[in-house]
């Protein structure tokens, strides 16, 4: 299939992505579709097989009787189940309430209840035992399947295997073909409960024509990029609509093949194994990669260290043709051959990105150091911006106009303007119809001519290049009246190696201060090679060489900004963040609210 072919796949007249999967499976049969590791190797899955899961899947659904426009959640980390599920659930008219693998019972609770899901699908037996915890709060939820084999004798429990077996009896063809044809582009798809820093979850509401019109524009400019060759790997949940956007449906769309990793601690060997030539990923990922390879040069020999260094030096320069693909030349192009092949190649190969074509980053800031090391030796890293409310992509950069720092301009046929107050406000046949049991929301979510507000502000450039320069909710006002946006000093401080996270503080208050996460075994490494000795974290983070060490990366990190802006004080956590902990959201963003609420004694003596 040639590249042109993969644009016009979305185009033709298909009212649902189902009945899209249906026709690449007619098309590409026993062609890997998806890979799982199984036994430590990657197996293949066909196209074929997969459509006949789906099948199955979709005659148990019906044979349960699951009816057109009820909601069936899906409760798992990634896998190719996950795919089997929703693909099952789009096939019959039904809708896909996706829910976080990692959220507690309670997260569960909620969006099963303001749901009403009748049926959840779980991944495992982590999952199982969070929906039994909170089962007796769940009339309407009847039927619970789990992909992994689950032993309990339950009335309406059921393993993934034996469903399929099920269905595959009940075969119910004829309803699954009419059931499906009957789908149209406007029928609800899913509804994406948002994570959220801050209040109860809202649930997005997307149609069919949400997601295509999303595609559509992506392989407007992309069509030429991508093709049936790639190789996706899959690690973002696909809870998630970046990952069910641009990781699932997209290559879907164009016959690619996507690879599950085993899950985001194993993403680096799993970089290493798959090779992929495209990933979608959040700023993490890039920054933990970049973190790794500045800690490999500190260890390496003095010779490594002054060929490394003497080419990362070419970067800067190399930029301008990496983001505006134009040719090198005179003695730049000499040396950048030779730094290509002494060093660039071989740290794409190394971390697993020697194929890799097309790189996307979302779901947050991505640092400009961290943006201009990968453009630099020759990755694309292309920042994008979107909502889980827009399907969520309305802005990326593009392969031949990259600006670091930006998240680029909008995508065909969508209008991105401002408010007066530098809102950024959308419109685009992207933007969801609602949120779920929830009009004033809803109607809160729009302006009186229809543009979608995005809670962001921003700035766009004479090219529309899109600037996001913070959220309205957690701008920074301090008792001397100056306005900071956070997230950009946040940004800056993840670029260092020692850091994990970070929450700036300082609204109404005189100065600018953070609670600071350190990055624990890259810090402890770096004790041990100096001979600092410490029984526990608590004890490392409170000696005077890493206090100093913090302070000194801190100030790096704060020199681009105006003196007022920067952090003057700061603490280190002792204990990780995480989503259990409650400081953290399922897409790894820092909760703010509830982060100065619970350590809100050691906000305090930062300012005593």
């Amino acid at each position: 299939m040639n590249s042109q072919s993969s644009h016009l796949i979305v185009t033709k007249d298909v009212t649902s992505i189902a009945g899209l999967f249906f026709g690449q499976v007619e098309k590409y049969g026993d062609s890997a579709c998806v890979a799982c590791k199984e036994a430590g190797k990657y197996t293949d899955i066909s196209w074929k097989r997969m459509g006949e899961m789906v099948r199955d899947l979709a005659s148990f659904l019906i044979s349960i009787g699951i009816g057109r426009a009820d909601n069936i959640a899906i409760f798992s980390p990634n896998r190719y189940e996950w795919w089997v599920t929703d693909l099952a659930i789009l096939t019959i008219g039904a809708v896909n309430i996706p829910i976080y693998a990692t959220n507690s019972a309670e997260e569960g609770l909620y969006v099963l209840k303001h749901s009403g899901a009748r049926a959840c699908f779980v991944g495992g037996r982590e999952q199982f035992d969070k929906v039994l915890q909170i089962l007796s709060q769940l009339p309407e939820l009847k039927f619970i399947i789990s992909y992994d084999p689950v032993e309990e004798e339950a009335e309406n429990v059921f393993n993934f295997l034996d469903a399929l077996k099920m269905g595959h009896g009940y075969n119910a063809q004829a309803d699954i073909s009419e059931r499906l044809m009957a789908v149209t582009p406007q029928d609800l798809a899913t509804i994406i409960y948002t994570s959220g820093t801050t209040g109860r979850p809202k649930g997005v509401m997307l149609s069919h024509h949400n997601f295509m019109s999303n595609i559509r524009q992506i392989l407007a400019d992309f069509h030429q990029v991508l093709s049936d060759k790639d190789l996706f790997l899959s690690f973002l949940p696909l809870s998630h609509a970046l990952e069910r956007t641009v990781g699932y449906y997209l290559p879907v769309t164009i016959g690619a093949k996507v690879a599950f990793a085993e899950n985001f601690s194993t993403i680096l060997d799993n970089l290493k194994e798959i090779r992929p030539t495209v990933i979608i990923s959040v700023p993490r990922l890039y920054e933990k990669i970049h973190a790794g390879i500045i800690l490999a040069l500190t260890r390496a020999s003095a010779i490594e260290k002054t060929v490394v260094k003497r080419a990362l030096k070419l970067c800067p320069e190399n930029l301008v043709h990496v983001c505006n693909c134009t040719r090198r030349s005179g003695l730049f192009r000499l040396k950048y051959q030779l730094a290509e092949r002494l060093v660039f190649s071989e740290l794409r190969r190394a971390i697993g990105m020697d194929r890799l074509r097309l790189a996307v980053s979302g779901g947050g800031p991505l640092s400009v150091s961290d943006a201009e090391f990968f453009l630099g030796i020759g990755i694309a890293v292309l920042e994008g911006f979107g909502l889980t409310e827009t399907g969520p992509v309305t802005n990326v950069n593009r392969p031949w106009m990259i600006k670091p720092g930006t998240v680029g301009p909008p995508l065909k046929d969508t209008i991105v303007k401002f408010s007066d107050k530098g809102e950024i406000l959308i419109k685009g046949p992207q933007i969801m119809s609602g949120y779920y049991r929830d009009e004033q929301a809803t109607r809160d979510a729009f302006t009186s001519d229809g543009f979608l507000r995005s809670g962001d502000l921003g700035s766009a450039d004479a090219d529309g290049f899109l600037s996001i320069t913070g959220r309205i909710k957690d701008i920074i006002i301090t008792s001397g009246g100056k306005c900071i946006a956070p997230q950009s000093l946040e940004s800056s401080l993840l670029g260092s190696r020692f850091i994990e996270h970070a929450c700036v503080i300082g609204d109404c208050r005189k100065f600018v201060s953070a609670l600071v996460v350190p990055a624990l075994d890259e810090l402890r490494m770096w004790a041990k090679e100096r001979g600092i000795g410490f029984c526990d974290n608590g004890e490392l983070i409170r000696k005077e060489q890493v206090l100093a060490l913090f302070q000194d990366e801190i100030d790096e990190r704060m020199r681009p900004f105006a003196r007022v802006e920067r952090v003057k004080k700061f603490r280190l956590m002792e204990i990780p963040w995480s989503q259990m902990t409650g400081e953290l959201t399922p897409t790894l963003k820092v909760k703010r609210r509830f982060v100065e609420e619970k350590y809100k004694d050691i906000i305090e003596g930062m300012y005593m």
